[in-house]
């Protein structure tokens, strides 16, 4: 492993690319390869052996293609695999729920944390542990909302459906007087415009990408493995559907998606 080796970044599709677009943002000279499970997508509603099982056929592929750190930018598979892939890997592996607890702490006046995220990310618990771990007080009301995903995936990011959708998913939410909501699911933040819409100025809204790409900017520095030199290049894989991938992906990063490679799964 050495300081050229790029960083590897999965998740279950193309939500994921919200965390990459913040690392490219941030730390410009370093390499990045990225692999959507497209084939298997969503994650949210697949059982506890399920995500695991992909979520280590994912970091081995990874971790054979050589990076030196492995970003897990799917929160279903951070909820339910982390701490099984940080024992079992041996180069540094990061989630998308500690960066978005403690972002949500730091922000939260009234200590009210509203968490959205897929059915598997939800009754996981994980963010409800992580908020609490660092404060007692806090009141967590958690939601899960499993169609956001294919809405997203389909492109629907702001119309007459997203916005009744939100209005179901999200109601309760409103009523519960937060006034900070982990969006808790890659995908999410491209329906910010509609939830912010929904939900009002006064509640903010905490996208973890950016706090996950400070942590891998610490970790490279600590472990000495920042990239000094040159531009950073950047690979694409997917399990299917490649040119829907790099279509949806300019979305998230222009021209830095040309192309995606379709892995066998």
């Amino acid at each position: 492993m050495n300081k050229d080796s790029a960083i590897g970044v999965f998740d279950s599709g193309i939500g994921g690319l919200t965390v990459l677009q913040k690392i490219i943002e941030l730390l410009p000279k370093e390499n990045t390869i990225y692999l959507g499970d497209t084939a298997r997508a969503p994650y949210g509603t697949k059982s506890v052996e399920t995500v695991l099982r992909y979520s280590f056929e994912n970091s081995e592929f990874l971790v054979e293609k050589g990076v030196k750190l492995l970003v897990v930018a799917c929160n279903t598979s951070t909820a339910i695999a982390l701490d099984r892939l940080r024992s079992s890997l041996e180069v540094p592996v990061i989630g998308v729920i500690e960066p978005g607890a403690t972002k949500a702490l730091d922000v939260t006046k009234n200590k009210k944390i509203g968490v959205i995220g897929t059915e598997a990310t939800i009754q996981s618990g994980a963010y409800t542990k992580a908020l609490r771990a660092k404060d007692l007080k806090v009141e967590v009301y958690s939601r899960a909302c499993p169609l956001f995903v294919p809405l997203v995936e389909e492109g629907w990011t702001d119309n007459a459906v997203v916005e009744m959708t939100v209005k179901v998913y999200l109601g309760s939410l409103k009523q519960s007087g937060i006034d900070t909501l982990i969006l808790g699911c890659t995908h999410y933040p491209l329906l910010k415009k509609a939830v912010r819409k929904f939900l009002g100025d006064t509640v903010c809204l905490v996208d973890s990408a950016e706090e996950i790409a400070k942590e891998v900017g610490s970790v490279l520095k600590k472990d000495s493995l920042v990239r000094k030199n040159g531009g950073g290049s950047h690979s694409f894989f997917v399990t299917d559907a490649p040119d829907r991938f790099v279509k949806v992906g300019q979305r998230f990063l222009g021209e830095k998606v040309e192309s995606a490679v379709r892995i066998e799964r």
